[in-house]
């Protein structure tokens, strides 16, 4: 399954907003340096959806606002 994510840095708190089933809006504390943004991106991510940040891939955009995850099915 793919997640179309649009990631907010350091924002005041962490926290996801579902625009579509396929389509998020997903608020992190942490800026966007040294791949930290994307490391709590998949965390909360792994959280929300009850699985292991092991199993979830970035597939696109890991330097851009705009990503693409592949989450297992």
């Amino acid at each position: 399954m793919y997640l179309k994510v649009r990631v907010i840095p350091e924002a005041k708190a962490d926290k996801i907003e579902e625009l579509a089933p396929d389509l998020w809006r997903v608020y992190v504390r942490v800026p966007a340096k040294r791949n930290l943004a994307n490391q709590a991106l998949l965390a909360l991510v792994a959280k929300e959806k009850g699985i292991k940040t092991e199993a979830i891939r970035l597939v696109s955009g890991h330097h851009s606002r705009s990503k693409i995850l592949s989450l297992p099915d």
